[in-house]
């Protein structure tokens, strides 16, 4: 089992991995002075970004060359618009943030173009009500009107009669 022989058996596999960790970190040491070393879960995130930048070494010179020509052509010709220089360059991704405030921005003006026609139409609303109900009371003083004896006065509801007949015709 696990007596006096397997101990001393752990004991020697223990000195014999702190002997290889020493030799490895002696020999990365080494290493490490010219080469750079990832933690694996990253490697491919460095690697990548290594060669986007090595490409844009690459490119820079050829792009501030190409610049420079296209800038001294539109100062010749004077016709420099700030549209070419926006074609030029790229078009930058927009952020989670950003596309959230547009679309905030989007929400916030219709809900306000909704409430002006809602405020429009109410105006409108009223203002009907009022022309209609100062009708009724030109029609209610003119058909309640009566005589000296009290009689309603016939004359004028027949008047008044005519006109609404004038008018929708």
């Amino acid at each position: 089992g696990r007596g006096f022989a397997f101990r001393r058996k752990q004991k020697i596999e223990r000195q014999y991995r702190r002997l290889l960790r020493k030799r490895r970190k002696v020999h990365s040491q080494q290493d490490d002075q010219f080469t750079d070393t990832y933690p694996e879960h990253l490697k491919h995130l460095y690697l990548a970004e290594e060669e986007m930048l090595k490409k844009q070494r690459h490119r820079a010179p050829v792009n501030a060359v190409l610049s420079e020509e296209k800038v001294n052509k539109a100062e010749d010709t004077c016709t420099f618009s700030y549209r070419s220089v926006v074609t030029e360059g790229k078009f930058k991704k927009k952020t989670s943030n950003q596309k959230a405030k547009e679309e905030y921005e989007k929400i916030k003006a219709e809900r306000a173009r909704k409430k002006e026609e809602a405020e429009k139409r109410k105006q409108q609303r009223e203002e009907a009500q009022r022309f209609y109900k100062q009708k009724k009371m030109e029609a209610y003083k003119i058909l309640s009107k009566k005589t000296k004896k009290g009689q309603p006065n016939l004359n004028l509801q027949v008047e008044f009669l005519l006109q609404k007949i004038q008018q929708n015709t």
